[in-house]
């Protein structure tokens, strides 16, 4: 069978980003690469989505069933291969897939600390903003109520948790700025795409699950509100000279767009 034009999948993607391929399979990729837009679209994705899942799921990783998904992940047969016997046993960016598939039904989210390994090639993106909502967007896929569960902490670790933020953002961010009537602000996290910080500020809707404002340094330039669907969830996302922002939740879109305009308002007096 030709296998030179086959499609290769995201874990063929990923082996090669992590120079896990033999030489003749890398070549094949490569010249994907060169003749398939889509190909070389989706290599830049998986290689620049580095976001630090340990940091955000580290609170709900303290209490995972950690015994039985260990049970779960033993109970998957190892399929050796030629290409694979060379491969020491850690952590790559296939295994982590059979982890994370067994993690979510267990209930729980797995570290993806280990897929934020960059690739020393040049691919330019085409838009750089609608990017960095696609990689917010799977990574906000996997969080669960469960995820977000526990006490609303009080304005003083709301604004400590803010002010850690601002440094590296150049923002000047606190509890009323960022709050959204009706959802429960939960947590505060600085993030990094792309060698950006990126800031991420997690909410508890009752009715409708997580919800997050997000925001990276960019110099695209002052964009107004726009709305789009990614993963389910509808996301609106603007821009002021310096950085863009989104927020993202499953969550009606006259709401999120409610909810946008009026963090936005706040966000640029």
């Amino acid at each position: 069978m030709n296998t030179k034009h086959t499609i290769p999948s995201d874990e063929d993607l990923t082996a090669f980003i992590d120079g896990e391929l033999t030489a003749e399979e890398a070549a094949r990729i490569e010249a994907l690469i060169t003749e398939d837009e889509g190909v070389a679209e989706r290599l830049e994705f998986l290689a620049r989505a580095n976001l630090p899942f340990a940091q955000a799921f580290a609170p709900l990783l303290s209490e995972a069933p950690r015994e039985k998904l260990e049970r779960m992940l033993a109970a998957i047969p190892e399929q050796k291969s030629a290409k694979s016997a060379s491969v020491p046993p850690v952590a790559t960016r296939r295994r982590f897939l059979g982890a994370l598939a067994a993690s979510l039904v267990a209930g729980i989210a797995i570290d993806r600390a280990v897929i934020g390994i960059g690739i020393g090639r040049g691919f330019s993106a085409k838009d750089e903003n609608s990017e960095w909502r696609a990689v917010v967007a799977e990574y906000i896929s996997l969080y669960t109520p469960e995820t977000l569960t526990g006490p609303v902490p009080g304005r003083e670790i709301q604004a400590a948790q803010l002010a850690s933020l601002d440094e590296k953002l150049g923002l000047s961010l606190s509890p009323e700025a960022v709050s959204l009537p009706g959802i429960d602000f939960k947590r505060a996290l600085l993030l990094q795409y792309d060698g950006k910080p990126l800031a991420q500020i997690a909410y508890l809707d009752p009715e409708t699950g997580p919800v997050a404002l997000c925001i990276v340094m960019s110099d695209a330039g002052p964009n107004a509100p726009d709305l789009e669907n990614r993963k389910g969830m509808n996301v609106v996302y603007w821009s002021n000279a310096t950085h863009a922002f989104m927020l993202i939740g499953r969550i009606p879109a006259d709401r999120v767009q409610e909810l946008a305009e009026n963090v936005r308002s706040r966000l640029s007096a």
